[in-house]
């Protein structure tokens, strides 16, 4: 990890501008910060590693844990909370055994809420990777979810 580090932390020069843009290629490398990239970029920069988590943990785009090889998304827009999103929501992290915004140990699955697909009409709704499915109830939501499981994509 650390080569890799360097390597893309080699394409820089170093001023403190260029914080967000070699954060956002450690996390295109890794799918996350590593606690080791914000050290190397802190030295890289001259911003304290302090700063550098502070930048990290302000911008939603950057997240300081691995991801699920499947990222399940759920809906929490009004449309979809009225039709059963929250029923949904907690239907799968108790199946999953995580909260909203953690990953299984395993890094097969994560799930996040999000504010809205602008889907309302096919309420509720999940995206699981890149695929949408509507008008969910629990149990079909736990099928699809399954449906992913140690292979990365649907299989039907």
């Amino acid at each position: 990890m650390k080569e890799k580090i360097d390597a893309l932390l080699s394409t820089s020069a170093g001023t403190p501008e260029d914080l967000i843009p070699l954060l956002q290629a450690v996390q295109q490398e890794f799918g996350y910060v590593p606690e080791e990239a914000i050290f190397a970029i802190s030295q890289k920069t001259g911003i304290s590693p302090s700063q550098v988590f502070g930048t990290l943990t302000f911008y939603a785009q950057f997240r300081l844990h691995p991801q699920g090889r499947n990222v399940i998304k759920v809906c929490r827009g009004t449309a979809c909370h009225v039709r059963g999103g929250p029923r949904l929501l907690r239907t799968l992290t108790n199946h999953l055994d995580i909260d909203s915004g953690e990953t299984t140990p395993d890094l097969e699955f994560s799930i996040e809420e999000i504010g809205c697909f602008g889907s309302c009409s096919l309420a509720p709704v999940v995206v699981v990777n890149e695929d949408t499915y509507g008008r969910l109830t629990p149990e079909k939501a736990l099928q699809i979810v399954e449906s992913y499981r140690n292979n990365g994509q649907n299989r039907g």
